[in-house]
């Protein structure tokens, strides 16, 4: 490929929950606690936990805990009598029992009453007192405004919620719900069903509001397991399947053969050095360009098997840079220092030709609407052009260089250009705002992930650098091992949840981290020159393309063909814990 110039840088638990609410003031219950004589009558901590029996081979698992977090599990899942069962022989209730009048106080709309049983519980910060409070009137305020019980909603309103003091604009908010009924903020209160619901809600707000040691969080062992799941998941070097593959019955850990490792497919269409490909946003579709000036797009086959689609001919010059349209219905591909040029993937005909007199165009790429696009122009502006080639802006000054690297945030409508060897821009095209990010090394290329919220920076001293741009720009990694010392080597995010990075090097070889670990975990070699640019399929974790100096595209994949992957194409069996 070009070398680099020398001046140009290259809802509610059970036992407030549907198994255990028949009613309102007519039958529902938050549970018979007859049977079981533990006479609690404070909530803050249950009186066994001043044990502090811890159980585990660590010693930090507290056994009081433990219990009642099994306890509501068993509640949410409907083992009502299971979960009663446990509290009797255990002598640990999941919550007091004056916790438990409170809760049945607020399912059968005693307002008063539940308010002063709050204060029995005696929690420590009268804030959330306040708080909760201020939740449980307001309640009280829209059952009696639903009633047509105006004026005793209004004394309400008047006598119990302002003189809390808490969220002055909600109060003002129930004041106009007085006088403009139509404003429905009180929605969904009438008859004895919707007022039931309602009333749950409440518990579930309340039950964020009070500390966890008053009320268990609802599906707390749930929640516990899912982060034990998460955490085994990131620490997995090769994880790059299907959550849904993990079991609770063993430990999580995959093998190497998680990674797109092998050759598929060797392509030999290109008739010089392949420079550039990307993966369409469906994974669908490769476009490739190589020095020969022609653009090739592969279709990608349901099993997994990719082969030619169109060939695309018309640059005068070499193609560096290519950009799918948010749809993947066209393509738009910028000769070095020429012409964009967009193009139809149904037919494969040359839509429109972008120019701009005297001077070349070195990037591009699409607005998120897909109405417009951009491109870097060669004396160090940037252009944005409406689809039938009108000129609708131009940001001048130094905005690029010569990198054909051009990346597009959906969400914060930031252009991302280097506009100097060391410093790349993000520039807001809406907002007017520049951003910048100073690297201390020549910047060679860039990648832009898929949520837009972390950009890829190739660097002439050989390193990557991941900087986190959601906001104030962080610096939150580097990967180091592969080798650049002549050619744009680019470098791309992939793999489940894009937690990999993969770059091309000059050794012939792809070099693949862990993202979040920094963890250099493979290298694969097969190509016989300089690997240029890598991409990995959006859609498919188990499919990367390589290009190369030596006229060939790889496909890389896993050692065998399947078409499992939660519905979508997938060209290879991922095994998770003994799974197939």
């Amino acid at each position: 490929m070009g070398g680099v110039e020398d001046d140009e840088p290259p809802s509610k638990r059970v036992k407030a929950s549907s198994e255990k609410l028949r009613g309102l003031s007519n039958g529902v219950s938050v549970r018979d606690r007859a049977s079981c004589s533990l006479g609690y009558s404070m909530a803050r901590p249950i009186e066994s936990e001043g044990d502090v029996e811890v159980i585990g081979s660590k010693g930090i698992v507290k056994k009081v805990e433990l219990v009642r977090i099994i306890a509501e599990a068993l509640y949410s899942l409907g083992y009502t009598k299971t979960g009663a069962h446990l509290e009797e022989e255990s002598g640990i209730p999941l919550q007091s029992t004056v916790v438990d009048l409170f809760m049945q106080q607020i399912l059968d709309g005693k307002w008063d009453e539940s308010v002063a049983t709050l204060h029995e519980i005696g929690l420590a910060d009268e804030t959330i007192n306040k708080l909760a409070s201020f939740v449980i009137m307001e309640q009280k305020f829209f059952e009696l405004l639903n009633g047509d019980n105006l004026m005793d909603a209004l004394k309400t309103l008047r006598t119990e919620i302002a003189p809390l003091c808490v969220n002055d604009d909600r109060v003002r908010e129930l004041s106009s719900s007085i006088l403009f009924p139509s404003l429905n903020l009180f929605d969904g209160f009438s008859g004895q069903e919707s007022r039931l619901k309602s009333r749950k809600k409440l518990l579930e707000e309340l039950q964020k509001l009070l500390p966890p040691t008053v009320m268990i969080p609802e599906k707390r062992l749930v929640h516990l397991v899912e982060q034990a799941l998460d955490l085994q998941r990131d620490a997995c070097r090769y994880h790059n399947s299907s959550v849904g593959e993990m079991s609770l019955l063993t430990d999580h850990q995959c093998g190497r053969n998680q990674i797109p490792s092998q050759t598929l497919q060797i392509l030999h269409e290109h008739s010089d050095e392949v420079w550039f490909l990307q993966f369409s946003h469906n994974g669908k579709y490769l476009a490739s360009s190589s020095s020969d000036a022609l653009v090739i797009v592969w279709e990608v086959a349901v099993d997994g098997g990719v082969s030619v689609k169109h060939r695309l001919s018309g640059h005068e010059k070499p193609v560096s840079y290519m950009s799918w349209s948010p749809d993947d219905r066209q393509l738009l591909t910028c000769g070095s220092e020429e012409s964009v040029r967009r193009w139809d993937m149904v037919s494969g005909e040359c839509i429109h030709i972008y120019e701009k007199n005297g001077l070349g165009l070195i990037s591009c790429g699409w607005a998120p609407d897909g109405k417009s696009i951009f491109s870097g122009v060669t004396d160090k502006s940037i252009s944005m052009w409406d689809l039938e080639g009108k000129e609708v802006d131009c940001w001048k000054g130094q905005r690029t260089i010569r990198i054909s690297d051009l990346g597009i945030t959906t969400d914060r409508k930031e252009l991302i250009s280097v506009c100097k060897e060391t410093t790349i821009l993000l520039c807001g095209w809406e907002s007017k705002l520049d951003k910048f990010i100073e690297e201390d090394q020549t910047i060679i290329s860039f990648s832009l992930s898929e949520d837009g919220k972390f950009l890829l920076v190739s660097l002439m001293n050989q390193e990557l650098h991941l900087w986190n741009i959601d906001g104030c720009a962080k610096l939150v990694a580097k990967y180091k091992g592969h080798k650049r010392t002549r050619f744009v080597v680019r470098a791309c995010f992939g793999g489940l949840e894009q937690a990999f990075i993969a770059s091309g090097s000059e050794d012939s070889q792809i070099y693949i981290w862990h993202r979040s670990s920094g963890e250099l975990i493979l290298t694969l070699a097969g190509h016989a020159g300089a690997v240029n640019c890598v991409s990995w399929n959006p859609v498919n974790p188990h499919m990367l393309a390589s290009a190369s100096d030596d006229g060939t595209i790889r496909i890389w994949g896993l050692h065998q063909v399947n078409m499992n992957y939660n519905g979508k194409q997938s060209n290879g069996v991922h095994h998770c814990n003994g799974g197939t």
